[in-house]
């Protein structure tokens, strides 16, 4: 049900419009930006069908069976409770963190990011004046680990929080317990705020997905960042839970967006927000299916035609990062061949700090006709530009 080619050119779309603006091109085929190319559920959109023939959108409330979906979907796909009270709501994930970066810490404090790393976050450190501290991830063996040893010496120098990105976009590693309890340790030993978005949490490949609300140790040092926009294909509804225990935080963060002008979430999301928590599961069981099934696709096409690529371990996320390091291509070479050539629109690596040079991120949510194109037009125009620009 997923290889239906749906048009969304002339939609407004932000991953169609600007590859198509990045490659001059009305035939481009994205595999940039982190949405998918699947309609969301059937029960999401039979409730907004329903909602918007009402015809009235006025202000709208948060009920009780929204709180429910929420605290059930954390309960059975993670085996974390959540408690009621702990749950905010707020439109997107980054707003929440700026908010978080503007209210709880100074211009000019050090917050640490492991990169590469999605770079809304980076700007979220940045753009509100304070000190952005890299902690880059180790490579190696085609896998990504954390530097502990670089991580405790840059929260010993004074650092008050760490943003972590769990499953880590764009690397793709899905952090393990011991990884998390090493990490939630330092952040209490060196008192430093966590917090961790975990918007990809439902896209994990053959290995359990952990919150860091379960790990034992942090205690209630952390804020959890939440959302079904990327499980279930809504991000343009803008719908995402903030989750925070320690009471004194949450106030603060309640009280933040009243300051903003905030107190009605859009009519239509939290309403998504219910039908596809509470009826989604079956959805999110197929999508994951097909998407892992292009992954194979993809993975034995690279085999057989660029042995020079390495797919990164794939463990979170439905998105790959390719190693081309191996080509003897640097970007402007790798842009030409994707861009300009292929008509093929990717993430390149250098958007996501310096220490992602040498990569791409493609995604892989669309249907296989048309990964199976973007890597035909990929083979076509390989070989002319295999020389060092």
């Amino acid at each position: 049900m997923f290889d239906e080619l749906i048009d969304r050119r002339k939609t407004n779309s932000a991953k169609w419009e600007e590859a198509i603006r990045d490659t001059q091109s009305e035939d481009v085929i994205p595999l940039s930006v982190a949405d998918m190319d699947f309609p969301t559920t059937n029960e999401v959109i039979e409730a907004m069908e329903k909602a918007a023939n009402h015809g009235i959108y006025g202000y709208t409330n948060l009920s009780e069976r929204y709180f429910q979906a929420v605290q059930e979907w954390m309960n059975k796909r993670y085996a974390w409770e959540v408690n009621r009270s702990w749950i905010v709501f707020c439109p997107r994930i980054i707003q929440a963190v700026s908010l978080i970066i503007q209210n709880f810490t100074n211009v000019g404090d050090r917050i640490v990011v492991q990169t590469p790393l999605y770079q809304p976050l980076q700007n979220a450190v940045e753009l509100n004046d304070r000190t952005l501290v890299t902690n880059p991830l180790r490579y190696k063996n085609e896998s990504y680990e954390m530097d502990f040893e670089d991580l405790e010496r840059k929260f010993a120098s004074g650092a008050k929080v760490f943003i972590l990105c769990s499953p880590h976009n764009p690397v793709g590693r899905v952090w393990n317990e011991e990884e998390l309890i090493h990490l939630s340790n330092l952040c209490v030993k060196y008192d430093v705020l966590l917090i961790s978005d975990e918007v990809h949490a439902d896209f994990t490949w053959d290995k359990p997905y952990i919150p860091i609300g379960k790990v034992k140790g942090i205690e209630d040092k952390f804020i959890v960042c939440t959302s079904p926009a990327k499980t279930f294909n809504i991000p343009g509804l803008e719908v995402s839970n903030i989750i925070i225990p320690n009471q004194q935080l949450r106030e603060k963060f309640q009280h933040v967006l009243k300051q903003t002008g905030f107190h009605n979430p859009v009519y239509f999301s939290a309403l998504a927000l219910e039908q596809a928590y509470l009826y989604g599961e079956d959805w999110i069981a197929d999508v994951k299916s097909y998407i892992y099934e292009n992954y194979e696709f993809i993975r034995n096409y690279i085999a057989a035609h660029f042995p020079e690529l390495h797919i990164v371990h794939w463990e979170g996320t439905y998105m790959l990062w390719i190693d081309y390091s191996s080509t003897g291509l640097n970007e402007k070479a790798i842009r030409k061949w994707l861009f300009n050539e292929s008509k093929v629109a990717v993430s390149l690596g250098s958007s996501f700090s310096t220490d992602g040079e040498g990569f791409f991120r493609i995604n892989i949510a669309t249907q296989r006709a048309r990964l199976q194109e973007a890597l035909h037009r990929m083979k076509v125009h390989y070989p002319k530009i295999r020389v060092r620009d």
